[in-house]
């Protein structure tokens, strides 16, 4: 068995990290994917490996030369085939060129721009089919050829861009771009329409045309070799190779990684998402069906400005459009509003980072806290230190801990007797208990309470984080208005502006939505208090505070969780306030969601590590 790889393109969309070297060259967490490719070759006993090369040969073939000698090759020899107008042609080209190679021996075929496990290689030299392709089960961000597989999963056809249809993907398996060529195929198949297909349509097109002819005039020959699409990943673009590098991380580095993208999970299917807090049941699929029926116009149109926004957003909450802004967002609210504020500050904490990490003319004070404080603890604090402002988050983030609204509205006005504004966020308020629940977004609180201004974040709570909505809300119109202009005119898109549009319609689905969130965080706390080795801490908001008891940090927990059931959680070893690295914050989903979660908790002894 054989191998061959085409390596001779540019890898232009790669931009800068192919400028100086090719595309299989591109390092993927300290090693470079053609590294990758012959370990992998070298470890499934392949006994000559082919590189077709091209744009910068000669740097790939020193390059491979000094990493791997002799010795380490464990007998396999590397030749390469040399394609002199590689910016002239496609991989159709750089195959042709390797025609007489292929009919020498049964050879596996693979791309330079792939990183994969090499298990793929060691199952299709084992599988006893003799011609292969592997595929996976399409998912959104897969592209380029897809095929279709019958009950046996031979490929009776491939898909081409032109006919691909997004309500047929359910019967789509992606190519892996990883084949298995017996000699005989190559020799009876594939070179004679290769030869034929380049001299009828050129040199610029894809070897998998060719395929796509054979399948069609021979549906039994080749069979789909079916692949998780965790075990590999094409790499086009500086995008592609940021996830490649989340997929095939250490399990260290791989959470490190997941850290620092703050959302974007879309493009890790699999992943279960117990960290970023959103609400799983709204908004109903009714309104998303109307959103969808939009989808064309909305896209072409540019959205409203500011204050025609605000008017849609002061009708969701019944306030002058003069004392309410929308955000992307409540970060981008945060950011403006804390900019306006200057002497100190006081904040409980642990607190939700965003809000000290955007204040560059106040002094912020800290008000300790063991998770639980009261309407009377911020009072003396901000009384004692003669602050200016008080920050409220209610139920606050991590901690769940709730103030009451009387309790909040009494603080409120005692700040007001010492000169203290109040900065209340209720970005999770909607979550608390039926009995309980309430908001200060209502016109005649705010203007009850001149020193009071009200934050609240609409992707967590109407569960659109993509829609980035939030408001600001107070009773200066001036105040107002400086924070309007801090912000783009065009700051939230024509989706999120008609989500505000539409959304009156459904405000009773949202009271059942939170009024489902309630019960089911009750029920969850109730269950993981259960498992020995997890403290629950009380919480008002959709997500619930935990302390480790056992031996387990939280960082190894969330390690565990990511690498052996594809589950991220909130470690909160690097917040303030959680040193000892025994919290973490889980976010309360759906019930289903939250008893797989459970079931695998429980497996997990948190007391022997």
């Amino acid at each position: 068995m054989q191998a061959l790889m085409l390596a001779a393109g540019m890898g232009k969309r790669l931009g800068r990290f192919t400028k100086n070297s090719t595309k299989c060259m591109v390092n993927v967490n300290g090693k470079t994917l053609i590294e990758y490719a012959i370990e992998a070759l070298v470890k499934c006993g392949i006994q000559k490996f082919i590189i077709v090369v091209g744009y910068k040969s000669e740097i790939l073939k020193n390059y491979i030369k000094e990493k791997f000698p002799k010795e380490k090759l464990n007998g396999m020899e590397i030749e390469f085939i040399e394609n002199t107008i590689f910016d002239k042609t496609n991989n159709i080209y750089s195959l042709y060129l390797a025609r007489k190679e292929l009919e020498k021996d049964d050879t596996i075929l693979l791309e330079s721009d792939l990183i994969f496990k090499g298990k793929i290689i060691q199952q299709m030299i084992s599988s006893p089919e003799k011609n292969l392709a592997a595929v996976s089960h399409y998912e959104n961000w897969m592209d380029g050829t897809c095929t279709l597989l019958d009950e046996n999963d031979s490929i009776t056809g491939m898909v081409s861009k032109e006919n691909f249809s997004w309500q047929k993907t359910d019967l789509y398996y992606k190519t892996v771009n990883i084949y298995k060529f017996s000699s005989d195929f190559s020799k009876k198949y594939y070179i004679p329409f290769l030869e034929a297909y380049q001299k009828t349509f050129g040199m610029n097109e894809y070897y998998e045309q060719v395929l796509r002819i054979i399948s069609y005039l021979q549906p039994n020959i080749l069979k789909g070799f079916k692949v998780s699409s965790d075990d590999w990943y094409e790499i086009d673009d500086a995008a592609d190779l940021a996830i490649a590098e989340n997929k095939f991380a250490t399990t260290k580095e791989k959470l490190k990684l997941f850290e620092k993208r703050f959302g974007g999970f879309w493009r890790f299917p699999k992943l279960k998402d117990y960290c970023y807090l959103v609400n799983p049941y709204f908004p109903p699929e009714s309104m998303v069906e109307e959103m969808k029926s939009n989808f064309s116009i909305l896209l072409d149109q540019y959205p409203s400005g500011a204050y025609q926004n605000s008017i849609l957003a002061g009708k969701i909450f019944n306030i002058a459009p003069e004392n309410i802004v929308v955000g992307n967002g409540a970060a981008e609210l945060i950011s403006s509003a804390m900019q306006q504020i200057s002497g100190k500050i006081v904040i409980p904490y642990p607190t939700f980072n965003e809000y000290p990490e955007r204040l560059p003319n106040a002094e912020i004070v800290e008000l300790k806290t063991d998770f639980s404080y009261t309407a009377a603890d911020v009072f003396q604090k901000a009384k004692d230190v003669k602050a200016s402002t008080v920050l409220l988050i209610n139920p606050d983030n991590p901690s769940g801990n709730f103030l009451k609204k009387d309790e909040v509205l009494s603080l409120c006005r005692n700040l007001r007797e010492i000169n203290c504004n109040l900065v209340f966020d209720e970005s999770f308020i909607d979550f608390s208990e039926k009995e309980i629940r309430y908001t200060l977004l209502d016109e005649n609180i705010l203007f009850e309470n001149p020193n009071l201004t009200v934050i609240k974040s609409l992707s967590k709570s109407y569960g659109v984080p993509s829609l980035r909505l939030g408001v600001l809300a107070n009773s200066d119109s001036g105040y107002v208005q400086k924070i309007k202009k801090a912000n783009a005119i065009w700051n939230i898109n024509s989706f999120a502006e008609y989500f505000m549009q539409i959304f009156t319609k459904y405000s009773k689905y949202y009271e059942t939505a939170c009024d489902k969130i309630a019960r089911e965080r009750k029920r969850f706390s109730e269950e993981l208090s259960k498992i020995a080795g997890i403290k629950v801490y009380k919480s008002q908001a959709n997500f619930l505070l935990c302390e480790l008891q056992g031996k387990i940090s939280a960082t190894n927990l969330t390690q565990k969780l990511l690498d052996e059931y594809n589950i991220f959680i909130k470690d909160l070893s690097h917040k303030k306030c959680f040193e000892n690295g025994k919290f973490i914050r889980l976010a309360v989903k759906s019930e289903q969601d939250d008893n797989e979660f459970l079931e695998v908790l429980r497996k997990i002894k948190f007391f022997e590590q």
